[in-house]
């Protein structure tokens, strides 16, 4: 992954209570990161119902997520998330990130995951509306739009 393809980025610091024993950022907290990234695409993009959250009767489900580290960070370190949705279907949709070492450059690590559309009363997978596409396209016109195909 480049990050020069991601349209997506947000920084933070690491906070003390996210390292463990060890002084490095514990590997679940990257999951965290992702997760924070993924609501600030979502929210730039425009795809937050106008209500808020959770207040259009849906719900996305994380059914996969995958993360490959390649070096640690420790407590202080300024980290940049870059986020992007690299496809779209009828009712999922995948993200990327990277993160790296904003002092350094270095990669901290790359991950990859898979949301579900859901209908909240149900717990079906619900397709995507028209809107969500256009949205999606306009905000990141790298996805790809796999319609059909589940």
């Amino acid at each position: 992954m480049d990050k020069k393809d991601f349209v997506h980025k947000i920084n933070l610091k690491v906070r003390f209570t996210e390292v463990d024993m060890l002084g490095v950022v514990n590997n679940v907290v990257y999951l965290s990161y992702f997760e924070h990234a993924r609501l600030e695409y979502i929210k730039e993009a425009g795809l937050v119902p106008p209500n808020g959250l959770f207040t259009d009767g849906t719900l996305y489900f994380v059914v996969h997520n995958e993360i490959s580290y390649f070096d640690f960070s420790k407590y202080g370190d300024e980290l940049t998330i870059y986020t992007r949705i690299s496809y779209v279907k009828n009712s999922s949709f995948g993200y990327e990130h990277i993160i790296v070492n904003s002092n350094t450059g270095k990669l901290i690590v790359e991950g990859s995951g898979v949301l579900v559309h859901v209908d909240a009363a149900t717990k079906k997978s619900k397709p995507l509306g028209k809107s969500a596409y256009e949205k999606i396209k306009k905000y990141d016109p790298s996805a790809k739009i796999i319609k059909g195909k589940e």
